[in-house]
């Protein structure tokens, strides 16, 4: 089931006029929106934060699913909007189950000291 699917019961509705029978009842599917992932079909999207270092030099992160925490490997230089899978760590269906994406979002320090603006400066070159 996904959001705006309807789900009809036969003979649960309100009785009919004049002693009908009785209609039936309708009931549509609404999903609210989750903290941390956006559903597509059955995979989800997780957005995480991950610091400038982290990104340049790779590092291996934990990051939330649906059955808990799993480590992911970072490569050197991503960038942000980069997508990693994680195979089989969405929505169950049937007898398989979706995929989740883990989008980095590298967050650039904002506040930097003389000495860190340097080095910056000396890798820029």
């Amino acid at each position: 089931m996904d959001h705006g699917d309807t789900i009809r019961f036969s003979s649960l509705g309100e009785a009919g006029e004049k002693g009908g029978g009785y209609g039936s009842l309708y009931l549509t599917i609404r999903v609210l929106p989750h903290k941390e992932f956006t559903r597509r079909g059955f995979d989800i999207l997780h957005e995480q934060p991950i610091s400038f270092t982290q990104a340049a030099l790779g590092d291996i992160i934990e990051v939330p699913t649906l059955d808990g925490s799993v480590k992911l490997k970072i490569p050197e230089g991503t960038q942000t909007g980069m997508d990693f899978r994680l195979k089989e760590k969405g929505i169950k269906h049937d007898s398989a189950r979706g995929d989740q994406y883990v989008r980095v979002k590298v967050i650039t320090p904002t506040k930097l000291s003389q000495r860190e603006k340097e080095a910056l400066q000396e890798l820029d070159r």
